[in-house]
């Protein structure tokens, strides 16, 4: 029914301006918008479109978005270099070290949120 579908992704956010500021400006992604919604266009990748949620919002309580680097410390150091705050799971089975990656089996992997409160990683390639 949809092999010559081209899919996209989608999440909520509840502020556009701010979500434009933070996925152009901080990460660095070509953003473009149109009726009042926001299309991330990441390099070699499908678009990913942000819609507005207003008070209505509420953040992915999983990651909505994985970013695949060549070497995660770097990218983990852009990340905090940029003003973003790494997530860290003491105590769990996701339990990351002090730099904020997750080591202990599958790939190397750190989360973070961007302003709505989606949760976003970086992932090893």
């Amino acid at each position: 029914m949809f092999e010559k579908s081209s899919a996209f992704s989608g999440f909520s956010v509840d502020d556009i301006p701010v979500a434009r500021s933070f996925y152009g400006g901080t990460l660095g992604l070509v953003v473009s918008e149109e009726n009042g919604m926001l299309s991330l266009h990441p390099p070699g990748g499908s678009k990913i479109i942000l819609y507005p949620k207003g008070a209505a919002h509420q953040p992915a309580s999983f990651t909505v978005l994985n970013f695949p680097v060549p070497e995660i410390e770097g990218a983990v150091e852009a990340l905090v270099r940029a003003g973003v705050e790494l997530e860290h799971y003491a105590g769990t089975p996701m339990e990351t070290d002090s730099a904020g990656i997750f080591r202990k089996g599958g790939p190397l992997i750190a989360w973070f949120r961007d302003p709505a409160g989606n949760v976003l990683s970086v992932i090893q390639e």
